[in-house]
């Protein structure tokens, strides 16, 4: 446990729920954690005691947040939870907090298999369904000419790039045909408690935490992690976006919230301590937009220059993707605010400097 996690408390400590099994970890509130084939290795997932009024009268069962990505293992550990976890109860409806893999892959099985409806903002829905249905599947040409744009322009990368054209169906095959919208402020009763919806940006298009005053609960996604920061990047899909704005500024909407909230995260333990977190990561990015920023005083730097200076470690193709759109997200923000200048070079690279 690094320093930063020191400042934070873990109240389960180490323990972690079994594969296919769950913990309770606030009055009907179940931890699924389901692995992924990736780096970031696991997911949490969430499971609420709920009860719905159906045409046949009110329902007791639970619903879901978040759900995986697409693939048997994933469906085997959900059918387990099914067996040993529902109480006899079915699934009554889907909730997810966003649409990357992770959180929607599963959430097209899990409907049809519940005969439920999803949850999810208007935005996420949309952008899952075209990148289901797209060609691209957020890699591809467009994806590869994007990236070399902004130094990643050695011929194996693109290559690499732009054959990877199936990524996002691969993990969320297809999406429910329709959907219930959750915004910022709506207020859903999920098992006689009110939970709240808070919008947060630059993750996801529009991701979607949600709190219970009555619990102190707070369901964060992606948005409040107590170990690693969000990834947050800026892609060919809104090539000249200001994500690391957006994030910065959705992460103190959630500072009304009490200190001793209870944050369940999309990845890692669950902890208390939000304030502490929030301030942990505003700083942690004001270093590296320090760094970017020492870095582009001293020569016009593209985003492939910026990576080994916010990333100490080598890195895969995969994980370089993220590490670009991080380091576009960053120097996105010092261009926005008039600190850096940024020119198109005549061998098609973008390079900022200091202004």
């Amino acid at each position: 446990m690094n320093e930063l996690e020191n400042q934070l408390h873990y109240p389960l400590g180490d323990t972690l729920p079994d594969e296919g099994r769950c913990i309770e970890v606030a009055p009907g509130i179940k931890w699924i954690r389901m692995a992924l084939p990736f780096a970031l290795n696991h997911i949490n997932l969430w499971l609420l005691r709920d009860a719905l009024e159906t045409d046949h009268g009110r329902v007791e069962g639970w619903s879901v947040v978040d759900c995986c990505i697409s693939r048997p293992e994933s469906k085997a550990q959900w059918e387990s939870i099914f067996v040993n976890e529902l109480e006899g109860m079915p699934i009554l409806r889907v909730i997810a907090t966003h649409m990357h893999p992770d959180h929607i892959g599963l959430a097209h099985w899990l409907c049809e298999r519940w005969k439920v409806d999803l949850w999810i903002s208007a935005t996420d829905y949309q952008v899952a369904r075209m990148a289901c249905m797209g060609d691209n599947g957020f890699g591809g040409e467009r994806s590869a000419a994007y990236f070399a744009q902004h130094g990643l322009n050695d011929p194996e990368s693109v290559a690499s790039i732009r054959a990877r054209t199936n990524y996002f169906p691969s993990l969320v095959p297809s999406m429910p045909e329709s959907y219930h919208r959750m915004m910022d402020g709506t207020v859903l009763q999920i098992g006689g408690r009110t939970w709240r919806c808070i919008s947060g940006y630059g993750h996801a298009p529009e991701h979607i935490a949600l709190y219970c005053d009555e619990l102190q609960v707070l369901i964060g996604g992606d948005m409040m992690l107590p170990r690693i920061s969000t990834n947050v990047s800026v892609y060919e899909q809104e090539p000249e976006a200001n994500a690391l704005k957006l994030f910065l500024d959705s992460i103190d909407k959630f500072r009304p919230l009490p200190e001793a909230t209870l944050t369940l995260p999309a990845h890692g333990k669950p902890f208390t301590g939000l304030h502490t977190r929030i301030t942990q990561l505003h700083d942690h990015h004001r270093d590296r937009i320090n760094e970017v920023m020492q870095a582009c005083a001293g020569k016009a730097c593209s985003a492939r220059d910026i990576v080994p200076i916010m990333f100490k470690r080598e890195l895969d193709l995969h994980q370089m993707t993220f590490a670009m759109g991080e380091s576009v997200a960053h120097l996105h923000l010092l261009w926005f605010e008039g600190k850096l200048q940024r020119r198109l070079g005549e061998d098609g690279v973008y390079r900022f400097h200091a202004a």
